[in-house]
């Protein structure tokens, strides 16, 4: 196979084994930088790395792949370690902390994701639908988990509801965010909280339960 070259004609050598999936994801996102993802073709983000289709099928399946290589990238953000003192933080600063991450993460590219979001929706594509559901609830679950709401029962799924809600209408907002360091995302994002806690304290009382925290 013939070495890819740049475009100023320098030969490009074909990256390492473990680095490529990492480097298939980076070359797929810039070029949807240029191009917009529903543009982006597999075949070119192969030859820009000088390594066959085959060599990237390796690593993903589609183009639908490489979307969810960089939620996953989000993922792993929201759940690195937290803080010394974040146990000692109000519930609802531990759910912004958290929550945050995964849009920061995201934030370099955030009309691409918004664009990968929009593909997945796509009435065309309702074999996309039933994963982006289960996505969602284990985004939640992991969301519950490294915040460390901890409640069983009801009060479980009605924070489930409410954060899958708080989740979605924050996504909303922050696809149309060009604010500084998401700073209006992180503002509208520290209001919502602020209602959900006063609602939750209007349920079950201001002081938590002895099965879990206030969120």
């Amino acid at each position: 196979m013939a070495k890819a070259t740049t475009r100023k004609g320098a030969a490009r050598k074909p990256p390492p084994e473990a680095e490529l999936p990492a480097r298939i994801l980076q070359a797929a996102l810039d070029l949807a930088e240029e191009v917009g993802w529903e543009e982006v073709r597999l075949r070119e983000v192969a030859a820009r790395l000088g390594i066959s289709m085959a060599e990237l099928h390796a690593h993903y399946r589609d183009q639908d792949a490489v979307a969810d290589a960089w939620f996953a990238v989000a993922w792993a953000a929201m759940l690195a370690a937290p803080p010394e003192d974040f146990a000692s933080l109000p519930a609802q600063e531990r759910i912004h902390l958290i929550m945050m991450r995964w849009f920061d993460a995201l934030a370099p590219h955030r009309e691409v994701t918004g664009e990968m979001l929009s593909t997945k929706l796509y009435p065309s594509h309702p074999h996309h639908w039933v994963p982006m559901v289960f996505n969602l609830s284990r985004t939640i679950q992991w969301l519950r988990d490294a915040a460390r709401l901890d409640a069983p029962g009801r009060r479980r799924q009605v924070e489930e509801v409410g954060l899958t809600g708080l989740f979605l209408v924050t996504l909303a907002y922050w696809l149309r965010d060009d604010s500084e360091d998401q700073e209006a995302t992180r503002v509208f994002l520290r209001h919502r909280l602020q209602n959900a806690d006063r609602l939750m304290a209007g349920i079950w009382g201001r002081r938590p339960p002895p099965e879990g925290d206030t969120p």
